[in-house]
């Protein structure tokens, strides 16, 4: 049962990883190995120009270390592996800095370029970004950019050996001990890995793929002529291979799904129209059983049962994509992103002891004697003390479960002991709010600072990241936006100016109003709607509370989510507000794919339940009816939704699945302002959307980074609108933001525009 249930996690954990899974990287891309550097694709730079800054940055870093320069004169400063975009520049920046480097690659110098298909434009993008270091890049068609590129090599006598692949890297003393698949062996203080993400083609593994005349890149596709030709791959690279050689032959293009889903609009054109011309058949459903000398055999799924079907192929072309060079980072001990090491079993047995240590220190028990009372006290703390370090001790040694547990036990005990004195969970009864009460003030009051500092830190550094550093205003706006309204509406209102406000008098007659008085919690039903502020109608509240949130409620959230779509959840709401700060640096980790899709249904749920409840109540409060079973179902909704779904869950959850946990599968208003903005947009009254122009290169920047896991990439690639009618989109703009292309814009004629901030240009 424990080893299903840690599997389930683990796939579901998985699903974040798409096909953009990146090493581990510290701020200067070093990875988790002491003086090895990760740049390039592999560390998340989707465009040339990106790629060379960082080369440029890097090694600019190394430079200002102390021990950049090598201990030993035999042995070199630098070691690079990889002649792309990145190593290029970086060996030039090395050689600037003084610094000895060589560069070894296993083709040929910019080999991922070199392999774009005949007369490919290469862009020079992102506009606004001034190319970094002495590589030259402007736009170009691939045949001039490579040999611009020869040429520098060549005149600044860099020292690159090609066709030369690196086979082993290990720690030696103050440096590295590399090997090659040449036979030689090189020592360097410091290694930088360039090699990208496309290097190592994905292959089918089916019978005869090794054979001659079965490739898996495209090279000078016009030299075939009338010729049986099988491409087989769903994505731009094979549908683009299948439309050049469909020219002068007879294509087969095999997919294994039903339908293409992440290819570019032009493309989709032109395929349709060869398509209809005769020169392309697609065979859907199908994967390639085995490849002859002149055929191959498909299996093709048709409704449910297999057939095989023959198709010639004097040559095939396999274009499936790439694999990460997982074998080699590993290899070398390097570490990558959502890795899952530890021993689950053990962390829940930790778990468990530290909080049974936790209710003997409670005192709360009723099994110990008085005069025993003291020493299981003391045992108790000592007990949970010893296991929750040992979490912590097999945390830092990697184990990855660990974490997890020490992760719920924090926010267990937070939101557990937060519920009240008496009901408290176990093991905090009787004792937990009162243990964390202090200077004269509550634990709630206590956990809205901690909320509030935690947004705060947190939001600053995220505004930072996606605002200042990109220079992008909108980003800025949202995280002051998001800050600025917990600090207002969510601490100083209800914990100080209400009760300023009826001290003072600052309210008039409502100050003497015993009701009012009362109910300084209230106030956060200025901003939260029901049914996130689920208690807006009952337990008493006084009129201008139940006005104010009909209004809010049913009037203010649909003009606004007509306007803006959902972006209450990424500009305003405190729930969201925790996500967008604190759990900013794990978005990349939402869960993604269609199963992550559809347990958003889970949302919908909890509305129904909320609006039964809340009716219940009603009904119970104005004509006495459901009286237990309206109370019964309050204490359950209060427990599940507003302690664990709202709380224990989502927050514990943050380092693993990203932030946005609560608002994405749980939160009634975020469902409700859903079904509000699909409905906008069904009627094409919507003003909130998302648009695409045709510049994509499929990047994946935008669907990595997106806290609700949709598939931006593919809305940018077909260039369709992306709203609430077809994704949960809460309208952040990271998506926009992180765009290398400026593909994505909320202007409806697709365009981006910019905007002066600091006396720099920026995107919006």
């Amino acid at each position: 049962m424990l080893a299903k249930f840690q599997q389930w996690l683990e796939d579901l954990f998985a699903t974040a990883d798409g096909p953009s899974r990146r090493p581990i990287l510290s701020k200067h891309l070093e990875s988790n190995i002491s003086d090895i550097y990760i740049i390039g694709d592999l560390a998340g730079a989707p465009v040339i120009k990106l790629a060379m800054a960082q080369g440029y940055d890097t090694v600019n870093h190394i430079a200002s270390l102390p021990t950049a320069k090598a201990p030993d004169p035999k042995m070199l400063d630098l070691l690079i592996v990889g002649a792309g975009a990145s190593g290029l520049n970086a060996a030039l920046a090395a050689q600037e800095k003084g610094l000895s480097a060589v560069v070894l690659e296993k083709e040929r110098i910019a080999n991922t370029i070199e392999n774009f298909p005949e007369g490919k434009w290469v862009y020079a993008e992102p506009d606004s970004e001034p190319p970094k270091g002495k590589l030259w890049l402007d736009g170009a068609r691939k045949e001039d950019l490579v040999n611009r590129w020869a040429q520098i090599v060549k005149d600044n006598q860099l020292d690159v050996r090609t066709e030369e692949a690196v086979t082993r890297v290990e720690r030696e003393g103050e440096g590295f001990v590399v090997e090659s698949s040449k036979g030689e062996t090189y020592r360097a203080r410091r290694v930088i890995l360039a090699t990208g993400q496309r290097g190592n083609p994905r292959k089918l593994n089916a019978k005869g793929e090794t054979q001659e005349h079965v490739y898996h890149r495209l090279y000078s596709p016009r030299k075939y002529k009338d010729e049986d030709i099988l491409v087989v791959g769903g994505g731009n690279s094979a549908i683009e291979a299948a439309i050049t050689l469909s020219e002068q032959n007879r294509v087969v293009l095999s997919y294994r799904k039903g339908e293409f889903s992440r290819v570019f609009k032009d493309n989709m054109r032109l395929l349709n129209e060869a398509v209809a011309e005769g020169r392309i058949r697609i065979e859907f459903n199908s994967s390639v059983k085995s490849f002859g000398k002149n055929d191959a055999v498909l299996s093709v799924d048709k409704g449910g049962h297999q057939e095989e079907i023959t198709v010639g192929a004097k040559h095939a072309f396999v274009l499936i994509g790439a694999e990460l060079p997982v074998k080699f980072l590993k290899s070398i001990g390097v570490k990558l992103e959502n890795e899952w090491e530890g021993n689950f079993p053990r962390m829940v047995g930790l778990t468990l002891l530290t909080l049974l240590g936790l209710w003997f220190a409670g005192g709360q028990t009723g099994l110990i004697p008085n005069v025993a009372l003291s020493i299981s006290t003391w045992l108790g703390a000592l007990t949970a003390a010893v296991s929750l370090g040992t979490m912590i001790m097999f945390g830092r040694a990697g184990d990855k479960w660990s974490w997890l547990g020490i992760s719920f036990l924090v926010w267990y005990t937070i939101y557990g002991a937060k519920t009240g004195t008496g009901r408290e969970f176990w093991p905090f009864n009787n004792w937990g709010y009162d243990a964390l009460s202090f200077a004269d003030r509550p634990w709630s009051f206590w956990y809205t600072v901690i909320y509030t500092t935690l947004m705060t830190v947190f939001g600053i550094q995220a505004l930072k990241r996606w605002g200042l550093e990109r220079k992008d205003r909108f980003q800025v706006w949202r995280y002051i936006s998001l800050i600025g309204f917990q600090w207002l509406f969510f601490f100083i209102i209800p914990e100080f100016l209400f009760q300023w406000a009826v001290e003072y008098k600052w309210v008039g007659e409502l100050a003497a109003d015993p009701v009012f008085a009362d109910q300084a919690w209230r106030s956060y039903g200025i901003v939260y709607a029901w049914p996130l502020f689920f208690y807006t109608f009952f337990y008493d509240p006084h009129t201008i509370w139940v006005v104010w949130g009909v209004f809010l409620t049913f009037v203010l959230i649909p003009i606004f989510v007509l306007f803006n779509g959902k972006r209450y959840c990424s500009w305003i709401c405190g729930c969201g507000g925790l996500a967008e700060t604190f759990g900013d640096r794990w978005r990349h980790f939402a869960p993604k794919g269609k199963n992550a899709i559809k347990w958003e249904s889970m949302g919908s749920w909890v509305l129904i339940a909320a609006t039964v409840i809340t009716v219940m109540m009603l009904v119970k409060d104005i004509w006495g009816l459901f009286g237990e079973t309206a109370n019964l179902s309050l204490q359950w909704y209060a427990v599940i939704v507003d302690v664990w779904l709202v709380g224990i869950l989502p927050v514990t959850l943050y380092p693993f699945l990203g932030g946005k946990v609560w608002c994405r599968y749980w939160c009634p208003l975020a469902k409700m302002m859903q079904y509000m903005s699909a409905f906008y947009a069904k009627r094409n009254i919507s003003r909130f959307h998302i648009n695409a122009n045709d510049k994509c290169i499929a990047c994946n920047e935008c669907s990595r980074n997106c806290q609700v896991g949709i598939d931006v990439m593919s809305y940018a690639l077909k260039q369709d609108v992306l709203d609430n009618e077809t994704s949960s989109c809460i309208g952040c703009g990271i998506c926009v933001t992180v765009c290398p292309m400026d593909v994505l814009s909320y202007e409806p004629e697709t365009k981006s525009f910019e905007v002066k901030l600091s006396g720099e240009m920026g995107k919006i």
